[in-house]
């Protein structure tokens, strides 16, 4: 069964979203770039290569103070009280002028206090009607300032100068930089926001900023709210989806006979009772009735009386905490099992790899690759620990090691048609990624050979339209998916895919939205769905409906990192409507 976001490990790989081959972080998506979506990796990202920056806006600091603002006679002589004759002659601009040169003299030479004392002068002098000469003069005041680290006094001369300019991108961005040291990440934002869309996204400084203040929000606000957040079982379709990803999965095993009480051995195609006084068992029971919400309670029970399922019960209680995105309550289970050497091999090996899954979920490769190692120490033969340490591998780049552990996950378990498929898209990615176009075209053929030798494997034909979508053979994409939903009808995700296609392909926003409302439909907890639709609805332009989309998407969440994402992606949205009610910026829309 394909996974809910089939190929979220190839986007480490060099895919899109935030670290792939476009370069451009992925809040940019939901900054309304008005560029055609190519689908990748489970996630957005756009078409081309990285965009140039502009000619006169590389990366380097912008410190330094404006020259004149205006045409006009320059100042004679740079001073801002010349004396000789014709000084009486000077209207208050000239000598305003005349101020704010000296200051920028000043200024060059690393004297900050004499330039702020010129363009305080400057100021003073310049007639008040005079507002581009004005606005200038507090811009130049709030750079001596930057170089003082006066962040206060910055943000104030920033302020006068954009209520006099309010599309002064240097004093926006300086303001936004002094808001940042201020720790006011919210105008940061704002200030950052207008910059990127008065700039077209051309001045890698000023996006460098938004990504980072997007980031420090998002996960801020995830961990508060992660944190209080209620207990959501994911959809049915998804945890079968989650455990068909294991192959020697004990717990999520069918019950056998004789776990069942004797009244209910012949009762074959039913739904028995269990009348043995087992909540493991009774956990299981739940379990084929995908009556997901009393599993917890029911391992528990087996838990606290220490009974014959100890170690079962605490791994699937583990495993449905880790379900419901509480990690904290997981790890303790997790650790228990690991460390109980009488359990069967198969349980601790199983795990150690969900522990491991969710130290990379956290960001900790280091432990994560200790654990995958261990499982592999303790069961070698466990085709489950090649294949979850190989999406790890893909995860951390390393391709040439992923590919090995896919090959030993197909050696121990030749008909895992979800290893063939993974393995063929690994090296799709480095292949392309690596722009060998002899390599590519033999990782499309890896992927016909295996649709054709695995024609009920609804992974392969998901990874296989990722590549194609890569390839521009949209016609041949959109047939793989239509083989995805005959396959599985109840796959949202797959909709998703397709609806994403649909913009790439017919820039056909009506029915891209279409197929992503009926992913909705099919899976009302798709996550992935949400997010997609509230960044069609940024580029359209519908910027609260997408913050709706947004905060659906945070609410379904399944771990804090993806919901720092989505608050980001939110926080993009939320700032690109404050940045259209002040200043009338809106960026170009689908």
């Amino acid at each position: 069964m394909a996974a809910s976001k089939p190929v979220e490990a190839a986007a480490a790989a060099g895919g899109g979203g935030g670290g792939g081959g476009s370069g451009l972080p992925r809040w940019q998506v939901a900054l309304a770039l008005g560029a055609p979506l190519l689908l990748g990796a489970g996630a957005l990202y756009l078409w081309g290569r990285r965009r140039r920056p502009a000619r006169g806006k590389g990366p380097s600091e912008r410190k330094t103070p404006e020259g004149r603002a205006s045409p006009g006679p320059a100042a004679p002589g740079g001073s801002s009280q010349p004396d000789g004759p014709g000084h009486e002659e000077m209207s208050p601009l000239d000598r305003a002028q005349a101020a704010k040169n000296k200051g920028n003299k000043y200024f060059k030479a690393g004297k900050y206090e004499q330039a702020i004392q010129c363009y305080t002068e400057a100021i003073s002098l310049c007639p008040p009607e005079k507002n581009m000469d004005l606005s200038t003069f507090y811009q130049n005041r709030a750079a001596a300032y930057e170089q003082l680290q006066k962040w206060k006094e910055v943000a104030q001369d920033c302020t006068k100068a954009v209520e006099l300019n309010p599309k002064y991108v240097k004093a926006l961005f300086r303001r936004a930089k002094a808001y940042e040291k201020l720790d006011n990440k919210k105008e940061c934002l704002e200030d950052v926001t207008a910059v990127c869309i008065l700039e077209g996204f051309q001045n890698q400084q000023s996006m460098l900023l938004a990504d980072k203040v997007l980031k420090l929000l998002g996960k801020e606000k995830a961990k508060e709210k992660y944190k209080n957040r209620e207990p959501l079982m994911p959809s049915p379709q998804f945890i079968k989806s989650y455990f068909s990803s294991f192959t020697d999965d004990i717990i999520s095993q069918p019950l056998h006979k004789g776990e069942k009480s004797d009244e209910d051995k012949d009762k074959e195609g039913e739904a028995s009772d269990i009348k043995e006084n087992s909540g493991y068992l009774k956990a299981k029971q739940y379990m084929e009735e995908e009556n997901y919400d009393k599993i917890i309670s029911e391992s528990t029970k087996e838990i606290d009386v220490q009974g014959k399922y100890m170690a079962e019960a605490l791994l699937l209680r583990a495993t449905f905490y880790l379900l419901i995105g509480n990690a904290n309550a997981a790890k303790p289970d997790l650790d228990q099992v690991i460390s109980m050497e009488d359990a069967n091999v198969k349980l601790r090996a199983n795990a150690l790899i969900k522990r491991g899954s969710m130290y990379m979920q956290q960001q900790q490769p280091m432990l994560s690759t200790q654990d995958f190692n261990m499982a592999a120490d303790i069961d070698p033969q466990n085709a489950d620990v090649y294949h979850h340490r190989g999406q790890l591998k893909i995860l951390l780049d390393q391709v040439e090691e992923a590919v090995e552990d896919f090959d030993e996950c197909i050696r121990l378990r030749p008909d895992s048609a979800l290893a063939q498929a993974q393995k063929c898209f690994a090296l799709y990615r480095q292949a392309y990624t690596g722009n060998n176009p002899l390599q590519v075209q033999a990782a499309m053929k890896g992927f016909e050979d295996v649709i054709k030798i695995f024609p009920r494997c609804a992974e392969g034909y998901a990874l296989y339209a990722q590549a194609l979508t890569d390839q521009q053979q949209f016609g041949k994409a959109d047939e793989m998916y239509d083989k995805c939903i005959d396959l599985e009808p109840d796959n949202a995700t797959t909709y998703v895919h397709k609806g994403l296609l649909q913009l790439q392909w017919k820039q056909d926003l009506d029915k891209g939205l279409e197929l992503i409302s009926k992913a909705i439909e099919i899976d009302n907890k798709c996550d992935f769905a949400y997010e997609t639709m509230g960044t069609i609805e940024v580029q359209r332009g519908n910027l609260d409906k997408a913050i709706e989309m947004f905060n659906k998407a945070i609410n379904l969440a399944k771990s804090e990192m993806e919901m720092a994402h989505l608050y980001s992606l939110c926080d993009a949205a939320y700032a690109q409507t404050e940045v259209a009610k002040k200043y009338g910026l809106k960026p170009p829309t689908l």
